[in-house]
């Protein structure tokens, strides 16, 4: 059961990542459609706010490897 947890959890993680990184993706592109002056800043924390989110994809991936080595 270990085993089947780790992996559900794994593409989950994987899938909350994605979709997460992607609506960063689309509102930036947004926001420095609408004021291109601002696409410095704009990418700053996109870059911030996607490597927030890599970190907690990280991490739920190092519980599912435990996870997976228990079982």
């Amino acid at each position: 059961m270990g085993l089947l947890a780790a992996g559900i959890g794994a593409g989950i993680v994987a899938i909350g990542a994605g979709i997460g990184i992607g609506m960063i993706g689309k509102a930036a592109t947004e926001s420095i459609a609408r004021q291109p002056e601002a696409s410095g800043d704009i990418r700053g924390a996109m870059i911030l706010t996607a490597a927030f989110i890599e970190g907690v994809a990280l991490f739920g991936a190092i519980i599912c490897i435990i996870l997976a080595l228990q079982g």
